[in-house]
């Protein structure tokens, strides 16, 4: 699994974190995607890497400007875990 997180500048209140998680969930098969105005940031989870030129292109659209985008291995820890 990877986990993916974007600088996104112009998110202000929670309806902005909603549109920006909706738009990648309608373009990427992803596990999970959270959003935070405050810090800026969206940390999407999926199984495989993003298309980086597609996820600017499709965020860029909606109006928000993707600053950067950092993509690491990413391992679910949990009670199970090992």
């Amino acid at each position: 699994m990877y986990k993916t997180v974007l600088e996104v500048e112009g998110m202000m209140c929670g309806h902005c974190e909603a549109h920006v998680n909706e738009t990648v969930r309608n373009a990427f098969s992803v596990k999970k995607v959270t959003s935070s105005h405050s810090k800026g940031q969206t940390e999407i989870i999926s199984d495989a890497p993003l298309d980086e030129e597609k996820l600017r292109s499709a965020i860029d659209e909606t109006g928000y400007t993707v600053k950067s985008v950092k993509t690491e291995e990413f391992s679910k820890k949990g009670i199970f875990s090992k």
